[in-house]
C-alpha cells in the first residue's frame, strides 16, 4: 500500500494498481493475490478458512452488539469503533476453549474480555468520568446498575472546551449471539450543569429478562452540551462523548 502524493489524485484502476481514497488519504495497491475459488477449496488453505469463519462470525457478533446501542452509539463512537469492535469480539472467540478452530464461538468464549472497550477513541470514558462509581449485574432479577456517589463536576469531569451542561448515560444489554436477538433497556441522568457545586448521588437501574442465561453488558457514559439563549445543544455534535462497556456478564 503506497500513499498517493501530488495535485491530482486518482480513483479507480490502471494497469493493475487500484487507486482509492481512505481515513488515511489517497492510497494505491497493486492487484493480486488467491482466487476466492482457491481459498475455497484449496486443502492448503484450510486454516485460512478457519480463520475467515471466526472472523465473519465476529463480526456478526460485533455488529448485534452495536445494533443493541444504537441510540447510544449515534451520539457516542468513533469512525473506527467497528473494525476495533470486530477485532476485540475475536479474541473474545479464540478464548473459546471447547469448540475446534473455525467452529469457536462467542457464546463458548469470553465475552468478560469486552469489558472495558470503549466505544468513541476520541473521548474515552476512563479519561473522563473521574467521579468514582461501582456497577453490578443481579443476573437474578435482571438489573444492571451503575452508582455514582456525590462529586463535584468540575473536579471529576474533564468536560472539552465549550462545555456548560452534560449528561449521565447508561444501557443495560442481554444478547442470544446464537439467535441474534437482544433486549435493552436504557437510562439517564437529567441534563446537569457542569460547574463546582457538589451532585447528588445518582444511580441508574437497566432491566432485562430475570434469570436470564445469555451474555449481559452494562455501558455507561457520558454526554456534553453547551446552553445558549436557555436551548441545550449537543456540543461538537458528541464528538467527545464517551461511552463504555464498564461491566459484562457472560454466560
Amino acid at each position: 500500500m503506497a500513499q498517493q502524493k501530488g495535485i491530482i489524485k486518482l480513483d479507480g484502476t490502471i494497469g493493475g494498481i487500484t487507486f482509492y481514497k481512505s481515513e488515511d488519504g489517497y492510497l494505491a495497491r497493486e492487484k493480486g493475490g488467491v482466487s476466492a475459488e482457491r481459498i475455497a477449496n484449496d486443502p492448503n488453505f484450510e486454516r485460512t478458512r478457519e480463520n475467515g469463519a471466526e472472523f465473519g462470525r465476529a463480526g456478526k457478533a460485533g455488529k448485534i452488539l452495536r445494533t443493541s446501542l444504537r441510540a447510544l452509539l449515534q451520539n457516542a463512537s468513533d469512525s473506527r469503533m467497528v473494525s476495533r469492535l470486530t477485532q476485540r469480539m475475536v479474541k473474545v472467540i479464540q478464548a473459546d476453549a471447547t469448540n475446534p478452530r473455525g467452529q469457536r464461538n462467542v457464546i463458548d468464549g469470553e465475552a468478560e474480555l469486552l469489558q472495558g472497550f470503549e466505544f468513541n477513541i476520541n473521548g474515552k470514558l476512563g479519561t473522563t468520568l473521574y467521579a468514582p462509581y461501582t456497577t453490578s449485574i443481579d443476573r437474578v432479577t435482571g438489573a444492571l446498575e451503575a452508582v455514582i456517589p456525590s462529586y463535584v463536576p468540575a473536579n471529576m469531569i474533564a468536560a472539552p472546551s465549550g462545555t456548560t451542561h452534560y449528561k449521565i448515560i447508561s444501557s443495560g444489554v442481554e444478547i442470544d449471539f446464537e439467535n441474534e436477538t437482544f433486549v435493552a433497556d436504557s437510562n439517564s441522568s437529567t441534563i446537569l450543569p457542569w460547574d463546582n457545586v457538589a451532585s447528588t448521588a445518582l444511580t441508574l437501574t437497566n432491566s432485562v429478562t430475570p434469570a436470564s442465561t445469555h451474555p449481559l453488558f452494562l455501558a455507561l457514559g457520558i454526554e456534553f452540551y453547551q446552553e445558549v439563549n436557555g436551548t441545550m445543544y449537543p456540543l461538537k455534535n458528541g464528538a467527545f462523548n464517551a461511552l463504555a462497556l464498564v461491566l459484562v456478564n457472560g454466560v
